[in-house]
């Protein structure tokens, strides 16, 4: 299996292990660093097994290979396709800037709760600071863009939790962040990647200018639990 399928269970068995909670064959990050979970497979199995790491009415986000389909026990919540993407070959040369970047860290997770809410790009909880390097910039003493690293998995890290406040977009924040979280990456030996919904072609866009290109569609789905799966 290549390190980028099923890409949220393998995190979860190997580099993010520690963050996991398990039932058979079903894995979950600690749902304050983000809703993000999995199972081996998308079988009767692996749906009862990820049934029985939430309460009735809990959620969790997953990464199909095909779109949710139905299915009993189950309320669809939200979901779209999504391009997982790669950069092999993308330079992370960053031209000069008069733009501070800094460093994010616990004491800055209310604003970036703040504004993952307002930009909504993707699950993030109180602590999914926690799983990696993130970065930002401030204006006026206010967080209005970031970046940062979220899974981890065989020789890759993701890209992820890039958004900017909608006021300030096209002042080219978004593409001086994520040069600085894929340079650390590099300097580790690694390979960034990140996902991003297939209707968002500004971002698509952005990402391919920075040398990503797609390497599969995946199917992002947040699905509540609503009763015991059988």
């Amino acid at each position: 299996m290549h390190p980028l399928d099923n890409v949220i269970w393998q995190a979860l068995m190997t580099r993010q292990a520690r963050f996991a909670e398990c039932f058979a064959s079903a894995r979950r990050f600690v749902p304050s660093v983000t809703l993000l979970s999995a199972f081996e497979r998308p079988t009767p199995e692996g749906y009862l097994s990820l049934a029985n790491l939430l309460d009735e009415g809990g959620t969790a986000a997953v990464f199909l290979d095909e779109p949710y389909q139905p299915r009993a026990g189950w309320d669809f919540v939200v979901g779209a396709p999504l391009l997982q993407m790669v950069c092999e070959n993308g330079s992370t040369t960053l031209e000069s800037s008069n733009v501070e970047i800094l460093e994010l860290g616990p004491a800055d997770s209310p604003e970036m709760l703040d504004l993952t809410a307002l930009t909504k790009p993707g699950p993030f909880g109180p602590r999914t600071h926690e799983l990696g390097f993130y970065v930002g910039i401030r204006q006026s003493g206010k967080l209005v863009a970031m970046a940062g690293e979220r899974l981890k998995v065989s020789g890759h890290t993701e890209v992820s939790a890039v958004c900017t406040r909608p006021e300030y977009l096209g002042k080219g924040y978004a593409r001086v962040l994520m040069l600085e979280i894929m340079r650390g990456i590099r300097q580790r030996g690694e390979i960034p990647f990140l996902h991003v919904r297939q209707d968002n072609i500004r971002a698509v866009q952005l990402y391919e200018r920075l040398g990503f290109r797609t390497r599969k569609v995946t199917h992002f789905a947040v699905l509540r639990r609503a009763e015991n799966v059988a």
